[in-house]
């Protein structure tokens, strides 16, 4: 009798160690939920705003110059490929390059902090995380639009390109400008809708954030989306070359574009997904941290 009861005291003791590995296994193999994935956000978006005004600048700078390849590997793309309805796509997947270099280059691009300063901002709710916001979006935004009129003029005023490519660079930018106002703000939310999404999914993603990257901007292109620092870049190049002015610019692209980036980014994602995860946050902070 005793004998069993120990067979069986020592049966229950393996099974309690074999489910408890296994909760181990499965708690390290399982994605993270959603309140983990914004304490990411947040804690990055706080790191951000704490950066000098210098290094936000050059920061800024260098993702504005970047996005000149979105403009540059479509346009050579094109400038290579047949007329055929295919090729577009290829075109497409081209505008991907500049945002893989921003992003896994942790560059400061201005679509982006439509969530990673908005969730610390959502969280303090103080008149002070107020202000480090706008000062964040002010000098990564400035610094981001100044990068993108050197890089156009840049591509506009050089031989660095041969002329069918620097036509394609024409021809693609026109598409920046050709919508109504009320338009190009619909296409800007869709745009900085899906950007942020990008950044929220992101820390979930591991090895497989390039792919992301690449998959969420080819949609941006593929439908013909509306991105402030990118399509900058195609608009100045439109200024450069003496087709457009730059009160066109501002009017029928710069405008409507950011306040949809801006809608799209705040409103869509950090706000809605804020939500979703507030209730946990107050719970945590009723019961505190779970051991």
């Amino acid at each position: 009798m005793s004998q069993d009861s120990g067979s069986q005291g020592e049966t229950r003791t393996h099974g309690a160690h074999t489910r408890e590995r296994d909760d181990a296994q499965v708690e390290k193999a399982h994605r993270p939920d959603a309140l983990i994935l914004h304490e990411i956000i947040r804690r990055e978006g706080e790191d951000e705003m704490r950066r000098t005004a210098l290094a936000l600048s050059l920061s800024g700078f260098s993702a504005g110059l970047t996005m000149g390849f979105s403009l540059i590997v479509p346009g050579v793309l094109k400038g290579h490929l047949p007329h055929e309805p295919w090729a577009e796509l290829v075109v497409s997947m081209g505008y991907s390059i500049g945002f893989l270099i921003v992003v896994l280059g942790r560059q400061q691009l201005f679509t982006e902090n439509t969530v990673t300063p908005i969730l610390p901002l959502l969280t303090e709710r103080t008149f002070g995380a107020l202000l480090r916001v706008l000062r964040l979006w002010s000098i990564v935004l400035v610094a981001n639009i100044l990068a993108t009129i050197v890089i156009a003029s840049v591509l506009a005023h050089t031989d660095a390109f041969k002329p069918e490519v620097r036509e394609a660079f024409a021809e693609i930018s026109r598409h920046t400008i050709e919508d109504p106002f009320w338009t190009t703000v619909i296409k800007a939310v869709f745009a900085g809708w899906l950007i942020a999404l990008m950044v929220w999914i992101l820390p979930a993603t591991g090895s497989a954030a390039p792919f992301i990257v690449i998959l969420m901007t080819w949609l941006v292109s593929m439908c013909g989306l509306a991105h402030i620092v990118a399509g900058s870049v195609d608009a100045f190049y439109l200024v450069a070359t003496g087709e457009i002015n730059f009160t066109r610019y501002v009017t029928s692209f710069f405008v409507p574009t950011l306040l949809g980036n801006v809608v799209g980014g705040v409103t869509l994602v950090s706000v809605l997904n804020f939500g979703q995860v507030a209730p946990d946050m107050e719970d945590q902070d009723r019961t505190g941290p779970k051991a």
